[in-house]
């Protein structure tokens, strides 16, 4: 009974949230003004108190900009995760954009959809990425290109660092900057999150969202580490398959050493 109360208040607080931000937020989109890119972060933290994801911060975030963040991809709560602790921007898949729920908010972040089948249309997409980039915004590349188990970092796809290398020639010193970021599910209720508690982490496609997002939400507590790592510059010179692995090497460490607990 005290779970199920807990639920509807945090759903409550989350909606009535929801419903004071939109209309502020449907403005700042429509005139391109800079609290489009703030009011996000507010919705996701109230977001993140509603799931009970408790998300502890190490390292920080690379003051520099153009700033590409790659992180590993376990949820689509990461997206919340990320969204409660800078002011960021996605880039996702192109059929994120009809999901329910999912889909209005994406595009509510100004998200950045990429059709990856299309590729007379791989330009412009690759364009965007590089003139959101060089005016400053935060954009997030999750490079596995899919979602994991939450347990370790598939291999990346180095294509996907193309938006860095179109965006250099754009930016002040010809540098882009791409800071790894480590994004661990480590613990519920305080303990050592164990294998029976990793679907918390995880979300497989073939497991329908809402059964999962209530399990979530019935833990009410989830521990969360995100590690901001030292940053790769991305110049004329640089060769984006090393960058794209020496990124991959950065973020497998700082995520398996934070899931052995160090």
């Amino acid at each position: 009974m005290i779970t199920w109360l807990r639920i509807a208040i945090a759903l409550t607080v989350l909606v009535t949230v929801t419903l004071v931000l939109l209309p502020i937020q449907l403005v700042g989109l429509r005139f391109n003004l800079k609290i489009r890119r703030r009011l996000p972060r507010l919705w996701h933290r109230v977001a993140c108190w509603a799931l009970g994801l408790r998300v502890r911060v190490h390292g920080t975030l690379e003051p520099k900009r153009p700033l590409l963040l790659a992180a590993n991809h376990a949820s689509w709560k990461d997206i919340l995760v990320l969204g409660s602790v800078a002011d960021v921007a996605y880039i996702a898949k192109a059929e994120v954009r009809g999901w329910p729920v999912f889909g209005l908010l994406a595009r509510l972040q100004a998200t950045i959809f990429v059709e990856r089948e299309q590729r007379q249309k791989t330009g412009d997409q690759v364009n965007e990425i590089a003139e959101r980039l060089t005016a400053g915004e935060i954009i997030v590349l999750f490079p596995e290109g899919t979602t994991s188990d939450g347990n370790r970092l598939m291999e990346i796809k180095t294509s996907l660092f193309g938006a860095a290398a179109s965006a250099v020639p754009h930016a002040p010193d010809g540098v882009v900057f791409i800071q790894p970021v480590s994004i661990a599910y480590t613990g519920v209720h305080g303990m050592a999150m164990g294998r029976f508690h990793r679907p918390l982490a995880a979300w497989p496609g073939d497991i329908a969202l809402g059964p999962h997002l209530l399990g979530v939400m019935r833990e009410g507590a989830v521990d969360v580490d995100v590690d901001f790592g030292e940053r790769v510059d991305y110049s004329r010179a640089s060769n984006r398959k090393q960058v794209s692995r020496e990124v991959e090497t950065r973020i497998r460490a700082m995520l398996g050493a934070r899931l052995r607990g160090r």
